[in-house]
């Protein structure tokens, strides 16, 4: 009995003994904004359950451990959460900062905090559940150009800005990207990349002004070419950005996309000749349906892959064209293309204006290869432009081909996602060096016979070494030599060759120099330093 007795006792002082070291901490919470009580705030012991809300008056209590932590935390979806030691107070009270914010339309705002860091040199801020990510684009090109040997016409050696781009990526919600790219080369202001795109399970569907699918070189951003300059069949056949809706697929082995597309917008002469076209005459801006289907083996091996495309358009005559026929609702096109440099201003190769025009048709063969530090790459463009009134059609071609390694150990990397290549990865600290030559041949003579269409074809022959520095600066430098035919006389602006009387002559129907032997050719060196950031 007296056992029992002892062991009770014992107990109820253990009991009690508890009962000591637990107290009530109470107090009223306020925002700091304008001191009304808040409700519902969650009150909560840091390392322990117990947890309380406060009504509607701010007023809260909560029981703690004086063993505990004695911290206590305070969180509300409105305000920024607070922790408070109690340091043995029973009575506190607590003002909390709110976290509302409002756009400038008076409209309260949702708020996730962004983690900022750079990649690859650029620039990145994302959330930590990654639901929401934006990133800048920005790139410089500063280029110069030299010309030698002994031309017809002169070639002014000189210097520019070939790209200043600025532009502003986001990946928001699960599925949703968009972009606006802006270029602000040597002074002319021009709208690239503006559009809304869905992504999910290897499907994207983008709308806006963006690059038609077609060729792997014109689709490569500027920043990751092998060569200052696109080839000639690039610049003159393969369409670059136009506004409107396109869908692409990629899984594994297979990329796939097509789309419907309108006008161009980055050229302000394009676009005015489009708008006073419709002003004055009424025309549909035109349409172009254009796909590509590309297949690559071994897509999932990082050391070597293959790539085979083809890739196809129909297109209508843009309004976008400087000659239309508003009498007869007919279009025009023109082909052209500057030598692989924006620094020479001379057009040699030119169809000038193919009226009558009913619809043009693309065709492209993509053939390009790697295995570690070695690649090549090959395209073939034709072009089909089908004239009214019995007239015919007026064919044209052109390919490129290019090899190059780099020599110190980097890497080329394939993006399957995109069916193209990406910036090569690097062999040592101080960066890689490249070499890589090319090929490139066009024709605007049209191949159809008994036309007299003229617009001239050459070749070149192009040399070139880069330094990739860093992720964010390359050093890029080109020899090539141009030859042209006596039909690149830019619109009949050039001088081919010499007529029967030793004189100079734009006609190359009066060139006296045998086959081969007319037209102009000359050497070029060129350089540009590049930043991207």
């Amino acid at each position: 009995m007296r056992t029992k007795l002892l062991t009770l006792s014992l107990l109820l002082a253990f009991t009690g003994s508890l009962l000591a070291q637990t107290r009530t901490v109470k107090g009223v919470i306020t925002s700091e904004n304008d001191n009304k009580p808040i409700s519902n705030v969650s009150v909560r012991l840091k390392g322990a359950i117990a947890s309380t809300v406060s009504d509607a008056n701010g007023v809260y209590s909560i029981a703690i451990d004086e063993n505990s932590t004695e911290v206590l935390i305070f969180s509300h979806p409105d305000f920024d959460d607070m922790e408070i030691g109690v340091n043995g107070k029973n009575l506190l009270d607590i003002q909390l900062t709110s976290n509302v914010r409002y756009n400038q339309y008076g409209v309260r705002v949702t708020r996730t905090p962004l983690d900022s860091e750079e990649r690859n040199g650029i620039l990145v801020h994302e959330a930590k559940d990654q639901s929401y990510r934006v990133w800048y684009d920005a790139r410089v090109q500063a280029d110069g150009g030299m010309f030698f040997g002994d031309t017809y016409n002169e070639i002014g050696n000189g210097t520019s800005i070939r790209r200043a781009r600025f532009a502003v990526k986001t990946k928001f919600g699960k599925y949703w990207y968009a972009e606006f790219d802006l270029d602000i080369a040597n002074s002319e202001l021009e709208l690239k990349d503006a559009y809304l795109q869905f992504q999910n399970k290897g499907i994207e569907i983008s709308v806006g002004h963006f690059k038609e699918t077609f060729s792997m070189e014109r689709t490569t951003t500027s920043r990751y070419l092998t060569f200052i300059e696109r080839p000639n069949t690039v610049n003159a056949f393969a369409p670059s950005r136009h506004t409107g809706m396109a869908i692409s697929y990629n899984k594994n082995w297979l990329f796939a996309a097509g789309g419907v597309h309108f006008q161009v917008i980055d050229d302000l002469e394009e676009r005015t000749f489009s708008k006073d076209h419709n002003k004055d005459g009424g025309i549909d801006e035109g349409y172009s349906l254009t796909g590509k289907i590309v297949l690559m083996p071994w897509a999932s091996d990082h050391d070597k892959g293959l790539h085979f495309g083809i890739a196809g358009s129909y297109r209508t005559p843009k309004t976008s064209a400087e000659v239309w026929d508003y009498e007869n609702q007919r279009g025009s096109v023109r082909y052209s293309t500057r030598s692989i440099s924006s620094i020479n201003r001379k057009k040699y190769i030119d169809t000038d204006d193919i009226t009558n025009v009913e619809s043009t048709t693309l065709g492209g063969i993509e053939l390009a290869g790697y295995y570690n530090n070695y690649r090549l790459q090959s395209e073939y463009h034709t072009s089909t432009v089908n004239r009214f009134d019995d007239m015919g059609s007026e064919k044209f071609e052109g390919f490129y081909v290019f090899g190059s390694v780099l020599l110190f150990g980097g890497n080329y990397q394939y993006n399957t996602n995109e069916a193209e290549f990406t910036q090569p990865k690097r062999g040592k600290d101080w960066g890689e060096i490249e070499l890589a030559f090319r090929y490139d041949y066009i024709t605007l003579n049209s191949l159809t016979e008994g036309s007299n269409l003229m617009g001239g074809s050459g070749e070149n022959y192009t040399f070139g070494i880069n330094y990739y520095v860093n992720n964010n600066v390359k050093i890029m430098l080109n020899y090539a030599y141009l030859n042209h035919d006596r039909y690149a006389n830019g619109k009949n602006k050039l001088f081919v060759g010499y007529d029967a009387s030793g004189e100079l002559t734009k006609n190359p129907m009066l060139v006296a120099d045998e086959t081969g032997k007319a037209g102009e050719d000359f050497h070029m060196v060129a350089i540009r330093f590049e930043v991207d950031f």
